[in-house]
């Protein structure tokens, strides 16, 4: 039991968000032993509501193509709604602290708005990962436990992701052109887009992929009752 723990516990603290991926695919079997435990992940009454549209090869380049395209129009359109200036300073000081610390890494000033958007592009070519898993999931009531299942599940995945030495990143961006995503692929409007995750195989040297953000302590987050 405690080589379990210490295993699972390395797993968790080498799991990072990496932005810069070799070109090399992962193979089909792989990508399913990963998909095969993502699908034990927890779910509100086991409703498992998840839907996951992992796009490789031509059609992810062609995605890539669309999501450029659908930016320079200008032309968001997110299931969900989110406003990073709706959260109190407690919470956007961390993702301020996190933007700093990635563009510190990538040589790209406060200052400098074409690099700074060049820099989120490259969420819309999925930092050159081979593959991107897609999550979408019903409209149930107001979504949040909805949500909260696909939480479960992005997590589940991120970690075999990296028990497999493989890598990927969450990214919240891909869910704001969810229309561009559903024309693409031909998917069901009814069928909501939160979040996608790319992954494959990180390349260990890049700059973007050694940055350490950490964490804040317990005592910020817990509290005990006895």
């Amino acid at each position: 039991m405690h080589q379990q723990a210490e295993a699972f516990g390395q797993i968790v603290r080498s799991r990072r968000s990496m932005r810069e991926f070799l070109p090399e695919p992962v193979s089909p079997g792989l990508i399913t032993a990963v998909l095969d435990d993502a699908q034990q992940a927890p779910s509100n009454c086991n409703t498992q509501p998840w839907q996951v549209h992992v796009v490789s090869g031509s059609k992810r380049d062609e995605l890539a193509a669309a999501l450029i395209e659908a930016d320079a129009r200008g032309a968001f359109s997110p299931d969900y709604y989110f406003d990073m200036s709706d959260y109190p300073e407690l919470y956007a000081g961390r993702a301020k602290s996190s933007a700093k610390a990635r563009y510190d890494a990538i040589q790209v000033d406060r200052d400098d708005a074409a690099g700074r958007h060049k820099a989120m592009q490259l969420n819309l070519e999925f930092f050159g990962a081979p593959h991107v898993a897609l999550l979408f999931m019903p409209p149930l009531g107001d979504s949040v436990r909805v949500a909260s299942d696909m939480g479960m599940y992005g997590q589940t995945f991120l970690l075999s992701l990296t028990a497999h030495g493989l890598a990927g990143i969450p990214q919240t961006l891909l869910g704001m052109y969810a229309d561009t995503v559903r024309a693409t692929l031909g998917i069901d409007p009814q069928w909501k887009m939160l979040f996608g995750i790319s992954f494959g195989y990180a390349d260990r040297l890049a700059a973007a992929n050694n940055m350490v953000v950490g964490r804040i302590p317990l005592t910020g987050s817990v509290t005990f009752h006895q």
